[in-house]
């Protein structure tokens, strides 16, 4: 009777463990997706710095897209003000999310698609994002967009 009992218990346990993983995944998500959503919203203001929030604002952040590989927080918003100088250029930006995947314990990939209508002619491609958990918050740490 005992034994039954214990594997009962174990199996709860399991069980509960399972479901507050799920439920950690869930939340984590949510809240990579509101740096998307508060990303989209900023870019479409123009507002440059308001969508790096997003990104670990470090040197080893890493962007690569059709100008090749930029390293570094301030080396990539300078990229983004170089390459969209006015409101026109910015327009307004749309994410498509294809995927959103752990990969380890602190860090997700996202895929998905990125549309830019804009007064310049649109824009529209791909993306692929790693998010990893620091001081508490989800930051890009590398993101290749083409």
């Amino acid at each position: 009777m005992k034994l039954k009992h214990l594997i009962t218990v174990v199996c709860l346990l399991f069980l509960s463990q399972q479901q507050f993983a799920q439920s950690q995944q869930e939340q984590d998500k949510t809240a990579i997706l509101k740096v998307m959503a508060d990303q989209s919203k900023a870019w479409s203001n123009h507002d440059l710095e308001g969508f790096m929030e997003g990104y670990w604002k470090s040197d080893s952040l890493k962007f690569y897209g059709s100008g090749g590989l930029v390293k570094g927080w301030q080396a990539t918003l300078e990229r983004y003000q170089k390459s969209y100088p006015t409101a026109e250029h910015t327009g307004v930006l749309k994410f498509t999310i294809d995927d959103v995947s752990p990969a380890g314990t602190d860090s997700y990939t996202v895929m998905g698609r990125f549309y830019l209508s804009r007064d310049v002619g649109d824009a529209n491609g791909v993306f692929l994002v790693v998010f990893r958990k620091i001081n508490g918050q989800w930051k890009i740490v590398a993101d290749m967009s083409c």
